[in-house]
């Protein structure tokens, strides 16, 4: 079989569909928010916040309330308080520990108490129902995920201030404290609606494997940030064929080939700079 069939055979069915709409919706948001996070040094903050999301989904699941309606005003209010946190002298790193941890302790307890782990919750970790998206779920995705990018482009000349240099950006008149607000409030919904597609453990991926990649051949930020959102479809696409021909979860597999992009970047870079020294 080559390649056009089994992508003809791949994308033939509407779940299929479903999951590669809602994957790159998810992974665009990510990419570009992403760009910002990792140059700020503020990347686990998906991972934090991924953390949050599950212990809610947990409470949520448990409780017969609908995950994606708890999950999205908890975790948003987890990222303001996480830049509260922050701000008055916790490092970002240690309020980052502090949330997900806790977050991931009552997730476990509510898990156990309410009977032990079920398939919906272990599709929730670890990203197997990508394959099981609703309609619903798709539009839901794409209209977060397009208020999402609109917020960002909107706002993108504040970002790329504050990115590089708070203070002067301070400074110079813009209000640094509530743009990194908008940020973590964008990235909490990045991180909801791509939790039940990626998984609660893999989605703080990719807010760090595309920009990262990227990185490594691009040298300014608007470069990166195309580059980062190009890597991030690709992976999603080729991650979900590498499922679909391997059977395997599809978050796992669309994180590894995250993984393998940024490789091959890194190895390429690594020539090219070789090659420039000699």
């Amino acid at each position: 079989m080559n390649t056009a069939e089994l992508l003809k055979m791949l994308f033939s069915t509407s779940f299929t569909v479903y999951a590669l709409i809602g994957g790159i919706a998810v992974a665009l948001c990510a990419a570009l928010l992403g760009v910002s996070l990792v140059l700020k040094r503020y990347s686990m903050i998906g991972d934090g916040l991924s953390h949050v999301g599950f212990g809610v989904m947990a409470v949520a699941m448990t409780v017969g309330v609908a995950p994606l309606a708890l999950s999205i005003p908890t975790v948003i209010i987890a990222a303001i308080f996480l830049l509260r946190i922050s701000e008055r002298g916790i490092g970002g790193d240690a309020a980052i520990a502090l949330i997900s941890s806790s977050a991931l302790a009552i997730g476990v307890i509510v898990i156990s108490l309410g009977g032990g782990m079920n398939v919906d919750i272990s599709d929730y970790m670890f990203g197997s129902s990508i394959l099981t998206l609703t309609k619903g779920d798709v539009i839901i995705s794409i209209v977060l995920a397009a208020v999402v990018i609109m917020l960002y482009i909107i706002m993108h000349n504040r970002i790329f201030a504050i990115t590089f240099d708070e203070k002067f950006a301070t400074a110079t008149g813009n209000r640094s404290g509530l743009y990194n607000m908008i940020i973590a409030v964008l990235t909490a919904v990045t991180i909801v609606i791509g939790m039940r597609m990626i998984g609660a453990l893999l989605i703080s991926s990719l807010i760090i494997f595309p920009p990262l990649t990227a990185m490594r051949v691009c040298r300014s930020y608007r470069s990166v940030e195309i580059c980062s959102v190009i890597v991030a479809a690709v992976c999603v696409v080729a991650g979900m064929l590498v499922s679909f021909i391997l059977s395997i979860p599809t978050g796992a597999a669309i994180v590894l080939t995250n993984l393998c992009v940024f490789i091959i970047f890194w190895a390429v870079s690594f020539i090219a700079r070789r090659i420039v020294r000699r």
